[in-house]
């Protein structure tokens, strides 16, 4: 990916460091639609995609119309900050405004937002508020396709036949103007604001990317900003999987396929065969689930050939609350998911879809309180780390910190005595996390490490290395 004109790679270094560091986030999806049970913004876009996301359906006039009953009264935006932290998380990222254009903050140019909700509270200002007394990171998701105004489409056709925009027609750049404006909100109301996370869906061109890149390093030169909104980006993201191995930098754009694209694959997922398939392995557990875009990858990469990046990951099948999904991935799972994300140097987004009351899940409870409890003991392993050498044994990854490195097994592994490559050789000393130290012996031109027998293998095992 390409540096922004005027952002030099050492400030680039700089806004990045503490998200580097950070490695764990937790994503938010929630609006009116969460009343619904729908996945947000699809229903109204291809009905094709959100019968495979999440199987019920919704008209866009009763879409519209969920706004007038939304009234999250459980709404608590510290006790949302206080599980995320207890979750060993160190960031957040909110839908600040989905495809469909309602905003989840006082906007400006709109009264499609929450304000006008029998709630009528600013929730974006609350998180934020909240994420400052916790010392906890703040970061927007904003979604630069709207479905909800009239410049983005012809509004008074349904939005799924033109729900990819229309910037041929002279309202466009009135579009334009009104997410200039809403960004420029963002950027100098909230102060904490450290990330702005885009989707800008297909062909991202038609939204002017340096216009807006040049905006945002103009008001906030800290603010860390996704590849979703064109190629002059800090980070990369993956959608619903995991690289195979570390991601290098690249020409090539990860997150931009064209509208015929799009529109050819959902005609195809709208085969019943086709899309139960689809549907059959995307519920499917997996240790190692594909991205649903690809980037070049590499074992062990040179530092400055290392493209940082994120994968988001949903607890269940849908990012919005969908309380007949009861595909949840199992909570050691996710943990090993994280172990695996670290250990290829990205950071790990793991989202969360509230109830329509402000709620988490009990579900989604239960496996952040899980992945925390670990995270606790072994957070050292994570937290300020990137890829490591690799193991070559199925299920031990390795991250790194100077000249430490953390083999963290993740699962049983079939023998004790772990064979290592001869870059190991350069370690003198191995210590278990929590206790115990194993030997390192010269063996077959590596190094043969011995793990006990008695250790439990139930979560992810980390031996030290110096």
């Amino acid at each position: 990916m390409t540096e922004a004109a005027g952002c030099p790679a050492e400030a680039r270094a700089e806004r990045l460091k503490w998200y580097e560091d950070a490695k764990f986030g937790l994503f938010i999806h929630w609006g009116p639609y969460s009343q619904a049970g729908v996945e947000a913004s699809w229903p109204i876009m291809t009905k094709s995609a959100a019968k495979m996301l999440g199987g019920r359906q919704l008209g866009e006039k009763e879409y519209l119309a969920l706004p007038s009953t939304f009234n999250p009264v459980d709404f608590d935006a510290d006790d949302w900050v206080r599980k995320a932290k207890a979750a060993g998380m160190r960031y957040l990222v909110f839908t600040s405004k989905h495809h469909d254009g309602f905003c989840m903050f006082d906007a400006p140019g709109t009264d499609y937002k929450i304000t006008n909700t029998p709630f009528g509270r600013d929730i974006v200002r609350e998180l934020a508020d909240a994420c400052a007394r916790q010392s906890f990171g703040f970061g927007l998701y904003y979604s630069p396709p709207d479905m909800h105004h009239h410049g983005y489409r012809d509004t008074s056709v349904s939005s799924l036949k033109n729900w990819e925009g229309q910037p041929s027609r002279p309202q466009w750049r009135e579009y334009l103007d009104y997410m200039e404006e809403h960004l420029r909100y963002l950027l100098t109301e909230y102060p904490n604001l450290r990330l702005l996370w885009f989707d800008g869906l297909v062909e991202q061109d038609k939204y002017e990317p340096e216009r807006f890149h040049r905006m945002i390093r103009s008001l906030r030169p800290d603010v860390l900003i996704n590849d979703r909104l064109g190629d002059s980006c800090d980070f990369i993201t993956t959608e619903q999987g995991l690289p195979s191995a570390v991601p290098v930098v690249s020409d090539t754009k990860g997150y931009g396929i064209t509208a015929k694209q799009f529109k050819r694959l959902s005609t195809f997922v709208g085969l019943p065969v086709i899309r139960n398939i689809i549907r059959k392995s995307y519920s499917a557990v997996s240790e190692e689930p594909k991205p649903l875009f690809k980037f070049p990858v590499e074992d062990y990469p040179d530092e400055e050939r290392f493209q940082p990046w994120e994968g988001c990951m949903t607890m269940n099948k849908t990012y919005a609350y969908n309380p007949d999904d009861e595909s949840w991935k199992p909570s050691d799972l996710l943990l090993r998911m994280l172990c695996r994300v670290a250990a290829r140097g990205g950071n790990f987004l793991l989202n969360v879809g509230p109830s329509p009351d402000g709620v988490f899940p009990v579900e989604a409870d239960d496996r952040l309180a899980f992945i925390g409890g670990w995270m606790d003991g072994f957070g050292e392993a994570v937290y300020g780390t990137t890829y490591g050498l690799q193991s070559r044994i199925k299920d031990v990854v390795v991250t790194r910190r100077g000249l430490t490195s953390y083999l963290m097994i993740l699962k049983t592994p079939e023998t004790l005595s772990l064979n290592l490559p001869h870059d190991f050789s350069c370690f003198g000393r191995a210590e278990i996390l929590g206790g115990g130290t194993v030997a390192l012996e010269p063996e077959d031109g590596g190094v043969c490490l011995k793990i006990p027998g008695d250790l439990d293998f139930s979560l992810p095992v980390v031996v030290r290395l110096n």
